[in-house]
């Protein structure tokens, strides 16, 4: 059990059933009355973030989360396939948990399986990626002030914003997190 008081950054509870990770915390000591602890937290499942505040005293069930390397196999119509590298078992993921997160993903890539007692509740892709240019427009020199940007399809099918310079066939760096070309390879 942990108390209020002792929450930290990336620490994960649980309250009333739910798994939240504590964003940012503050101790609030007000000149009249008791001190508190104000609280932002998110939902690991529903990615929800809410505020909340708590007594130093509370105390909450600390939430063990595991992440799993696992092979990302091949999609089956609204099934995705992934299979553990060691024992070689086989889990299926409808879309629904698996949200955007295989759009830089390509079949036979390891990713991380995210889960809370056994519960796979999210799929962590790599951090960055390195994919082809499948399908890009010729970029015109010329008419930027700045830095421009087209748009691009890479291997997985997903649009990249990349810079003028870029052509098909390019192999690019991007960040799964956010989306962003980081530099050609």
């Amino acid at each position: 059990m942990i108390s209020a008081g002792d929450f930290k950054n990336g620490l994960t509870i649980e309250i009333e059933g739910n798994v939240y990770q504590i964003i940012d915390f503050q101790h609030v000591k007000p000149g009249k009355g008791a001190a508190f602890v104000r609280t932002k937290l998110k939902n690991i499942k529903s990615s929800g973030v809410v505020e909340k505040t708590f007594r130093p005293t509370e105390k909450f069930p600390q939430a063990h989360i595991e992440r799993t390397d696992m092979q990302y196999l091949y999609t089956d119509g609204d099934l995705y396939y992934f299979m553990d590298v060691e024992t070689f078992d086989q889990i299926a993921l409808n879309e629904d948990s698996i949200g955007d997160s295989l759009k830089f993903v390509r079949e036979n890539d390891m990713v991380k399986m995210i889960s809370h007692n056994g519960d796979i509740f999210a799929v962590e892709p790599p951090l960055f990626v390195e994919l082809e240019v499948t399908e890009c427009e010729p970029g015109e020199k010329g008419n930027t002030a700045t830095g421009a940007t087209k748009p691009c399809t890479v291997e997985t099918g997903a649009v990249v914003y990349v810079p003028l310079f870029v052509n098909l066939g390019d192999k690019l760096k991007i960040d799964t997190r956010t989306g962003e070309y980081l530099s050609r390879v």
